[in-house]
């Protein structure tokens, strides 16, 4: 796949897993809400034929024209549509697309927006300071970083990072701004929070992270994706999620575990039979991990955790 130039080498995470966690099946109606360059919604619609489809949701609009081009020869049978996943209801309602077999949320950031997007997601090249997911969101990187005061940052890339050296890292911003690009943003924090010996990433990783999450607001859009997804479901509609870091799958398995509280089937059960009052069963009651093959083929895939559940 190629964009503005660049070919694209997308290796979308834990395939095997996503298909059989979706039990996709043919003709089956599935949603990727969170469509990327289109991978995941490629192994499905595959795996679905004959007679499946595809939903696939997307805020940047660089990914929906990527997908579309490399899902075109699936014609009706795969749908794009430019919105964010906290709309998938909406989405789904205004086409009729429901009820659905599967909705798929793989919460990490795309290779498209890391290797090719020019809008901060990297600290490896001197990018504007965006990070916005949707390019029609107001508040970008570049206002957080310029504009929050030193306590205000030191608390979101502590709690939204899992950052220790979250107030050396605010105050060193603070005294160097403005700051206009990722690269000088990275090169900041690296001299303060420096690598040392404990430290298997960039230093300026969780903060980074920190920062992209407040732009988008992706907890909170996380957190009412989840709500919006079960009357979607049809029974027996797997929700499956996969996420990259310990705040994402904490909301997912709260919320999994609160939908599923009251059932006591054991997790290969088809059917519940427990008089369970709530709306889901885990299939799985422990995350599920990429193989040890999959991360050394693929190293982003080594924080990669799915979780999946199923309407009853």
């Amino acid at each position: 796949m190629i964009l503005m130039g660049l070919e694209l080498h997308h290796t979308p995470v834990m395939v095997p897993e996503v298909l059989d966690a979706l039990a996709v099946q043919p003709g089956g109606r599935y949603i990727d809400a969170t469509l990327g360059e289109g991978g995941h919604s490629e192994v499905v619609l595959k795996a679905s034929e004959p007679g499946g489809q595809v939903l696939g949701l997307d805020a940047d609009h660089e990914a929906i024209t990527v997908a579309r081009a490399r899902l075109a020869s699936y014609g009706d049978a795969f749908l794009a549509v430019n919105a964010n996943f906290r709309d998938i209801k909406d989405v789904a309602l205004d086409l009729e697309f429901l009820p659905v077999h599967g909705i798929l949320l793989d919460l990490g950031i795309s290779s498209l927006q890391l290797d090719v997007e020019a809008r901060g997601f990297s600290f490896r090249r001197p990018d504007p300071l965006d990070m916005r997911f949707s390019v029609e969101q107001r508040i970008t990187a570049a206002d957080i970083v310029n504009s929050y005061s030193q306590t205000e940052l030191a608390d979101l890339i502590f709690h939204l990072g899992e950052e220790p050296a979250a107030r050396r890292i605010a105050a060193a911003i603070v005294r160097t701004r403005p700051i206009r690009t990722s690269s000088e943003l990275a090169e900041v924090i690296a001299r303060t929070a420096g690598g040392g010996p404990r430290r298997r990433i960039h230093p300026a990783t969780r903060s980074f992270q920190a920062i992209r999450i407040a732009v988008n607001d992706e907890l909170g859009s996380l957190q009412s994706a989840l709500e919006q997804s079960i009357p979607l479901l049809g029974h027996g509609g797997r929700l499956v999620v996969i996420s990259y870091q310990s705040l994402e799958d904490r909301i997912v398995k709260n919320f999994m575990r609160r939908e599923s509280s009251d059932c006591v089937c054991p997790p290969e059960t088809v059917v519940c039979s427990c008089g369970h009052k709530g709306s889901l069963r885990l299939v799985s009651r422990k995350v599920i991990k990429p193989s040890d093959a999959e991360v050394a083929a693929n190293p982003r895939s080594r924080s990669a955790r799915l979780r999946v559940a199923e309407r009853v």
